[in-house]
């Protein structure tokens, strides 16, 4: 399953640093930025910049994973930006596509707008 992938205009720094912003405006949680570059580097390895972003709301989460715990293996929600070439690159696999792993059928409207809100956010971070 690959991820649903927009270009960004700008630097991934930049464009993970209009996410957290963009998140702390919308009242979401941020519990992680992972610099996976930075880590590469710190061992002495190279790697283009890259970046993951985890966040959630527990208002969304726990609904899922009251209707099936084991999507909290997929819980909290990321959204990774890296370069290609010179060109920023942000992904995130839809939420919708839960459904066809877990007990969530009861749940797909709440996916659907997990879908929409990601998809609201990466047009808004990826904006010039």
């Amino acid at each position: 399953m690959s991820l649903q992938a927009e270009q960004s205009p700008h630097t991934v720094a930049v464009t993970i640093d209009r996410l957290v912003a963009t998140l702390k405006e919308r009242g979401a949680t941020v519990f992680a930025r992972v610099d996976h570059a930075g880590g590469a580097r710190g061992v002495g390895l190279e790697l283009a910049d890259e970046e993951l972003l985890i966040f959630g709301d527990p208002r969304a989460g726990t609904l899922l994973m009251r209707a099936d715990a084991q999507v909290g293996y997929e819980l909290p929600l990321r959204i990774l930006a890296w370069d290609v070439e010179g060109h920023t690159l942000v992904g995130y696999r839809p939420p919708g596509e839960l459904v066809e792993r877990y007990a969530l059928s009861e749940r797909e409207e709440l996916l659907e707008r997990m879908t929409a809100m990601l998809e609201e956010l990466v047009a808004k971070i990826t904006a010039p």
